[in-house]
């Protein structure tokens, strides 16, 4: 049986472990998935107050009590013997022929309709079984999603429509981005497609405004529940603080327990047996210390706890819960939070972008169906505030169809054109000034075939080398000469 649960003494009997501190250890886990809806922030909840999580190695070892693990922490939420159902046949051991010829074996977990044996509401459990699907449908949401489906788990990031948001061109799942100094979010479809002979992604958009067009449609939503969120945010941030502590003070009750078996064991062995006795001695004080300790631990939580909210303060929390946008806008709410406000409520965000109207249109799709339309505005480019004068340019598409970018770059400088900045032509230059203004290049056309000088009847210019002339007279002399 997995930690918390005993065979009973009827025959297939299950019952909770009589250990209150394991049972409340493995209820926190439960629990916490329940607010956090993943896996490793329950896990890192456990790390960050401290806690011990129970290991039993098998069936018939001692439990211990040791950090938690993730894989733990797995396990519990996972495992439907926690659900109070018995399953049987979840595995399967497969012999395999590697490439080699060898005979390897593996142990492959089967889909749960090739389980042999599942018994719901075989025995008491933790949570019932609705509630053990619904966590496992949360846990494979959290899982890197396939091709054209949303999800995942939250990040960090301040793009609020993180695996929430899906491209209205292609139905692909959208990609986030950070842009900047500031790292402004952006959202783009991993979908392209051929512009021109080049790919380019079929959706690519700044995140600030659509983050915020939805987040004043989420606030819309949720003002009839306003002031009933705002009050239970209070109470289960008390109810937090009171099971950390509970769990400790189970902690200290487990080491006083030790210590005082310590103590009897080491009163009841023969006081002339001094081998058995030194090592009882060293056990009875190593129990006293951890029991000190545990102590001391308590009582530092305990003064760190929070104050119960008094009525009064209960008052101006549900004053400041009719301003829902101050408390999403806070300093204190992190991006995490925001997405998880959000995923609460929204199940996908589908956003369509229209260029050359510069508008997007953006389709929630809230939980249980209900769709919300919005059609935001986007701003349209600005022309470059600096830029080439428009005579340089039409002189540079006139004279591009004709001379490369070095001839180019020769005759601006030579009329005294120069750069935006004040810089001299040059062939990168012009180049670049081409491609921003999307003039074409020069192609040199098939050069023309050399004439024959036996059949050139054109005078020799005055320009000729004298090595041509003298060359020329020499051969004309020697060709009197023979004739």
């Amino acid at each position: 049986m997995p930690v918390g649960f005993v065979w009973g003494e009827a025959d297939g009997e299950v019952r909770f472990y009589p250990d209150e501190a394991i049972v409340t250890a493995v209820r926190n886990v439960f629990a916490r998935f329940a607010e956090t809806g993943s896996a490793r922030r329950v896990w890192l909840w456990f790390r960050s107050e401290g806690l011990t999580f129970p290991l039993q190695m098998h069936q018939n070892a001692e439990i211990r009590w040791v950090e938690a693990s993730y894989t733990a922490i797995h396990h519990v939420l996972t495992n439907p013997v926690y659900a109070g159902a018995y399953a049987y046949g979840k595995s399967r051991q497969e012999t395999m022929l590697d490439a080699a010829g060898a005979r390897t074996k593996r142990v492959r977990q089967l889909p749960r309709s090739e389980w042999q044996v599942l018994i719901p509401d075989h025995h008491p459990g933790f949570i019932d079984w609705q509630t053990y699907e619904a966590n496992q449908d949360r846990n494979a949401k959290n899982t890197r999603p396939g091709p054209h489906k949303v999800g995942g788990a939250v990040r960090e990031g301040s793009a609020l429509l993180q695996s929430l948001a899906s491209c209205g061109h292609c139905g692909r799942r959208l990609h986030t981005h950070y842009r900047g100094r500031s790292s402004a979010p952006g959202y783009h479809c991993p979908g392209k497609i051929l512009v021109e002979g080049r790919g380019v992604y079929c959706l690519n958009i700044g995140g600030i405004q659509i983050d915020e067009a939805v987040t004043r449609a989420f606030i819309a939503a949720l003002e009839p529940a306003k002031l009933a969120a705002t009050l239970a945010a209070a109470e289960r941030l008390e109810a937090d603080r009171e099971t950390s502590l509970k769990q400790w003070r189970l902690g200290v009750e487990r080491a006083s327990y030790k210590a005082s078996r310590a103590e009897r064991r080491y009163r009841a062995v023969d006081p002339d047996n001094r081998l058995v006795a030194r090592g009882l001695e060293r056990e009875w004080e190593e129990s006293l210390s951890a029991l000190e300790a545990a102590k001391a631990e308590l009582a530092r939580r305990e003064l760190e706890r929070p104050r119960v909210l008094s009525q009064e303060e209960r008052d101006r929390l549900l004053a400041l819960g009719r301003d829902l946008a101050a408390v999403w806008h806070a300093a204190t709410t992190t991006p995490r939070d925001r997405k998880e406000l959000l995923r609460a409520l929204l199940e996908e965000v589908i956003i369509k972008v229209e260029r050359d109207k510069a508008a997007a249109h953006l389709t929630l799709r809230w939980r249980g169906g209900a769709l919300y339309e919005i059609d935001l505005a986007l701003p349209r480019s600005r022309p470059a505030t600096i830029r080439t004068d428009e005579d340089t340019i039409a002189l540079v598409r006139r004279l591009a169809v004709h001379y490369p970018d070095t001839v180019i770059a020769g005759i601006l400088n030579r009329q005294g054109r120069t750069t935006v900045y004040g810089h001299r032509f040059e062939a990168g230059r012009v180049g670049n000034l081409r491609r921003h203004w999307d003039i074409p290049c020069f192609e040199a056309g098939p050069s023309p075939p050399r004439a024959n000088w036996r059949r050139s009847r054109r005078p020799r210019s005055c320009s000729a080398s004298p090595l041509r002339l003298c060359t020329a007279g020499s051969t004309t002399a020697s060709f009197r000469a023979s004739s």
